[in-house]
């Protein structure tokens, strides 16, 4: 009986103490655009690293919006900081990331960041 109340008191000790965060970093191409552009020549300079985040909470697996919300809201956010309204400008190097952190099953948040670099045409 004493050892099944020491594994049991290590198991809770385990379960507090550790860190209940996990992330993943994608680097996709999520514009499914045709236009295509090379940057093989030296006519373009990278102006700012822009990026938009987006979270939700869930109690019980209940509650916040769905995976594709989350990314839609940062996606967004990134391009209205972004500023591609003057010039001619592009977005390049898209990265999503996506970090879970809570106690599972009761509480979880998920926070979605889509981060890119901004360049500008010069030529």
């Amino acid at each position: 009986m004493k050892k099944i109340s020491m594994y049991f008191i290590l198991v809770l000790l385990t379960a507090i103490l550790n860190s209940c965060g996990v992330g993943h970093a994608f680097v996709t191409n999520h514009n499914q655009n045709a236009t295509e552009v090379h940057l093989k020549e030296n006519n373009f300079k990278v102006i700012e690293q822009v990026s938009g985040s987006s979270e939700a909470s869930y109690v019980f697996a209940i509650g916040g919006i769905n995976k594709r919300q989350l990314y839609e809201n940062a996606y967004s956010a990134m391009i209205k900081k972004a500023n591609l309204v003057n010039g001619s400008k592009a977005i390049i190097n898209v990265m999503t990331e996506e970090h879970f952190s809570g106690f599972a099953p009761f509480y979880i948040k998920r926070t979605i960041t889509v981060s890119a670099q901004v360049i500008e045409f010069i030529r």
